[in-house]
């Protein structure tokens, strides 16, 4: 399908994925490319092409063919960036596993895959039985480097390697030595021409229905991500990037390490999980241009900082008095954008919706964030606005010339302002190929004109009807008893911000709704809360909550969590466990 973004952005270099990287890596070749936040190492760009060119001969001599699976499971670490980077360079199908996947779920999704060979992590790769996973030819430890496994010993040119790993790296280091008789030089760095339409990556859901699929993201699908962050200059030549998300998930992925390798950034990668402490001391100092991140960090920050100093009644009182109460703001402001480093140009919130109360808060003192959409389906971007045209409680505008949105017109909501609400379509160059080896998915979830079926429930506003607005998945909609449709998230959001929720889920129980909360063990402590005074301050926040929603979303109870909800590998909430 001829999308406008083929006449808009289609120029060398960015003509072709494969090409971005190779004339990347010639134009920023003594740069700094990755740096390793635990062991303080950097990677320049001509580093990064000379250990690419090591692997495309690796996997020259072990006869990996172009379209070949690769499976990678591991941190976020600067042999994990190479390893992608290589694979879908090469011309072969990365298939990026998230390291929270347990153990029988990672071989699975390996086997799904039909992965030939696996890169992995020494620690995960001691809980898997490589016995079960018969089509894997070898296994590569991402920490050492080296084949850690093989069936039967893998080829090195026409002879086969001993069983040890020695064969392998002589073989290596011979012909590596003969294609650059003169060492590695910029004008080594040439990728070959990939067509858009051909696998780049094969990317698994994590499962919040209770089955994962292979998501096939071809290099126009990540292409059309890669220019829109190069023509919306999120990243640019010696910015710097902190990643924290992991890079197994098509966000973190795409605008944590596509993008910046794309136009010349310095990428410090966290590897570790990113606590609040942790965080804020990375962010500090890296002081990153552009903050990539999740909901949840900027909404633990205003539970945790703001909402304690905003109740005071001092605080209130200031903020009661017109003039005084825009100059504490500022104060807010400022304190915020140093804490997150002080040096970025915004913040791009995305995964998951933000919650209304903190993105009101956070809009009205001014802070540089924005919300974008997308889905793993999209490579992930749908929508995006920049901070300074972000429309509060928006998602940001389809991207021009990239992608298109539409709504399927449910006639049985009321209009907002005119505009229809029903499910959100897409379509454009992101749109996924299809799920890979589950036909009836694909033709569940694309339609014959192309149109991607998101599942989520909103509508599309000026200018242009291009700006998205989401109110909650199709799936999670409950319908009332009177006919009222009720969006679960919409509630939690509201009923999360009040004292001693630490996350909450809304169900409906024969016509009525209960709320389920795992209460915040910090403020329990803090506030010395026996059982029964909990349950007290639970009934109140009902109260408080019912007094916000309307009629048709009274909570007629809520039930305390002693256990902490089950999670998929990013973090949300496996909605299907809590009928």
């Amino acid at each position: 399908m001829n999308y406008k973004f083929e006449e808009q952005y289609q120029c060398p270099p960015y003509d072709c994925l494969t090409h971005i990287y190779s004339q990347s890596f010639v134009d920023n070749f003594s740069l700094p490319a990755l740096t390793d936040y635990t062991t303080g190492k950097t990677m320049s760009y001509g580093d990064m092409g000379r250990r690419i060119a090591r692997l495309h001969l690796f996997f020259e001599l072990t006869g990996v063919k172009p379209g070949d699976k690769i499976a990678l499971l591991g941190r976020n670490t600067p042999n994990w960036v190479i390893t992608f980077i290589a694979t879908i360079c090469y011309g072969a199908v990365i298939v990026p596993v998230l390291s929270e996947f347990n153990s029988t779920d990672a071989a699975q999704i390996i086997n799904h895959s039909d992965a030939v060979m696996l890169f992995v992590s020494d620690g995960i790769f001691n809980g898997l039985d490589f016995e079960s996973m018969p089509a894997l030819r070898a296994v590569i430890s991402l920490d050492s480097r080296t084949v850690i496994a093989e069936r039967p010993p893998l080829k090195t040119g026409t002879k086969r390697s001993p069983a040890s790993h020695r064969g392998i790296v002589a073989a290596l280091t011979r012909n590596f030595r003969k294609r650059y008789p003169s060492g590695f030089r910029p004008t080594d760095i040439v990728y070959p021409r990939v067509s858009g339409e051909d696998l780049a990556v094969i990317n698994y859901t994590s499962g919040t229905t209770g089955f994962s699929k292979g998501v096939m993201l071809t290099h126009d699908n990540l292409r059309g991500n890669v220019v829109f962050g190069i023509r919306s200059n999120l990243h640019f030549h010696g910015s710097r990037a902190l990643s924290f998300l992991p890079l197994a998930h098509a966000y973190g992925c795409a605008f944590d390490m596509l993008v910046p390798l794309a136009v010349g950034s310095h990428i410090t990668l966290l590897g570790k999980t990113p606590t609040p402490v942790i965080l804020l001391r990375a962010l500090q100092q890296v002081r990153p241009s552009l903050i990539i991140c999740v909901p949840l960090i900027l909404e633990k920050i205003y539970r945790k900082v703001v909402v304690p100093l905003i109740t005071k009644k001092p605080i209130r009182w200031v903020l009661a008095v017109p003039g005084l109460d825009k100059a504490f703001y500022s104060l807010i402001r400022a304190k915020l954008v140093d804490a997150f480093g002080g040096n970025f140009e915004e913040i791009i919130v995305g995964g998951a919706p933000l919650n209304a109360e903190v993105e009101e808060f956070l809009h009205k003192i001014k802070f540089p964030f924005t919300v974008g959409y997308g889905m793993t389906e999209c490579g992930p971007l749908i929508s995006y606005s920049p901070w300074r045209r972000f429309v509060p409680g928006s998602a940001g505008r389809t991207l021009n010339g990239i992608m298109e949105s539409n709504v399927v017109a449910d006639n049985t909501l009321p209009l907002v302002d005119g505009h229809p609400q029903g499910e959100i379509i897409v379509r454009g160059l992101n749109v996924m190929k299809g799920y890979y080896k589950n036909p009836d998915a694909t033709l569940a979830t694309l339609d014959e004109d192309g149109w991607l079926h998101t599942g989520d429930m909103g509508w599309l506003s000026a200018p242009n009807n291009r700006t998205i607005h989401i109110r909650g998945r199709y799936k999670t909609m409950i319908l009332s008893a009177n006919g009222q449709n009720i969006y679960p998230e919409e509630i939690e959001s509201k009923l999360s911000n009040m004292p001693y929720v630490n996350e909450c889920l809304v169900v409906d129980r024969n016509g009525s709704l209960f709320a389920l909360c795992f209460p915040d063990a910090d403020e329990v402590s803090r506030d010395n809360l026996t059982k029964e005074m909990l349950e007290d301050a639970m009934e109140a926040n009902r109260i408080s909550l019912n007094k916000l929603v309307a009629p048709y979303e009274q909570i007629r109870k809520i039930e305390i969590m002693e256990h902490e909800f089950e999670k998929t590998p990013k973090r949300s909430i496996r909605r299907f466990l809590y009928k």
